[in-house]
């Protein structure tokens, strides 16, 4: 990836002003309780549920940029991920798997009986995993910088991720993380949550090529021409998931929904209105 991983995020993290005056992640949302774990999310909108998942380090706060427009034509359902903005950690070890499953309680919890799912990056992986264990409630879903393995991950994004096993470069780096992320959680322990994550992404393998094979939902996968993974893995998960369409944004890093909302927004409804 010709441009890093670190400075995009540490641009999101700095531009928490000026975008909108709500202040989507901090708009007294609600909470579910599931496994024993509060999850925060925030509603939007009507008509047709659309399920907002981001990815890893982030918030709700993420989709800043594309909750107003979306929000226009769906009710939005935006969540805090596991361990992250303004929910609790998970009861076990986080997985892409598990996350999946939390997803699922969540649908029935809100009684949703048919939804469109949106996930960035990590919750990618974790969209892909939802609709393979509910095709009985998810109609379409559209993932952004989304993978099944570690291999396909640039170089240069795997040296920006190695960082993270530095405690001492974490504290200097991302101190507005850190201060945000202590905002926010009902905990503060950021150094959990890193400890997690790099176990997570560091796993040779998230989840079986098989269940791609397996996912019957229609399906939306967009890569930025400069993504943290190379253009070669997005086009293997096209060619396994049989009702996939396959994008690349040009001029595009992996924060997609940050660099170009207004084109990745017309791309997500277009995508879902079709019928």
């Amino acid at each position: 990836m010709k441009l890093k991983l670190l400075p995009l995020l540490l641009t999101i993290f700095l531009s928490t002003n000026g975008i909108s005056q709500i202040k989507y992640g901090s708009n007294n949302g609600k909470y579910l309780t599931i496994r024993g774990t509060k999850l925060y999310y925030e509603e939007y909108g009507k008509g047709i549920p659309l399920l907002l998942l981001h990815g890893g380090l982030g918030s709700i706060a993420d989709f800043k940029k594309c909750i107003p427009n979306l929000s226009k034509k769906y009710k939005v359902i935006a969540f805090d991920a596991p361990g992250l903005g303004r929910s609790e950690f998970a009861d076990s070890t986080m997985t892409y798997k598990l996350m999946a499953h939390y997803y699922s309680e969540a649908i029935d919890l809100l009684k949703l009986d048919s939804t469109f799912v949106v996930g960035w990056s990590d919750a990618g992986n974790v969209a892909l995993l939802l609709a393979k264990i509910r095709p009985d409630k998810i109609k379409k879903i559209a993932v952004s910088g989304a993978t099944y393995k570690l291999e396909g991950t640039t170089k240069e994004s795997l040296e920006d991720l190695n960082k993270f096993s530095d405690t001492t470069w974490v504290i200097k780096e991302l101190k507005p993380w850190i201060k945000q992320y202590k905002e926010k959680s009902p905990t503060g322990n950021w150094k959990k949550y890193i400890i997690e994550a790099k176990r997570m992404w560091f796993e040779e393998i998230y989840f079986q090529k098989s269940v791609l094979v397996e996912i019957n939902t229609a399906t939306l996968l967009v890569y930025g021409d400069r993504d943290m993974y190379t253009t070669e893995l997005g086009l293997e998960l096209h060619r396994a998931i049989k009702k996939s369409q396959f994008c690349i944004l040009p001029n595009t890093s992996h924060d997609v929904f940050w660099e170009k909302p207004d084109l990745i927004n017309k791309i997500l409804i277009d995508f879902f209105n079709k019928r």
